[in-house]
């Protein structure tokens, strides 16, 4: 499984326009990692999208986070949340990713 993780706007948003999404392949990571990478994978996908906040311009400096994952060679998943409406299975796999 092959994880991908880009960020959208936010006050670095002219800086992270420059930056090459983050990859992850699990193949790549003990099997302990793996096995975590795919279950913090499977609780974000069946968590489904967060309720948006249905105040226009609340956080107009959010970021935003899409995940793609793709296995045996093809894009299954593409998860897209941002700071403001964010599903807890989307930031445990949000912030496993940044710290891997």
């Amino acid at each position: 499984m092959k994880v991908t993780l880009e960020k959208h706007g936010g006050l670095a948003a002219a800086i992270q326009l420059r930056l090459p999404p983050k990859e992850l392949d699990s193949a790549a990571l003990p099997a302990n990692d793996a096995a975590e990478l795919a279950g913090l994978v499977a609780e974000a996908v069946s968590a489904g999208p967060a309720a948006e906040e249905d105040r226009p311009g609340r956080a107009r400096d959010a970021m935003s986070y899409t995940i793609t994952v793709e296995e045996d060679g093809r894009s299954t998943t593409v998860l897209t949340q941002s700071d403001t409406a964010m599903s807890p299975g989307f930031a445990a796999l949000l912030r496993w990713l940044e710290t891997h």
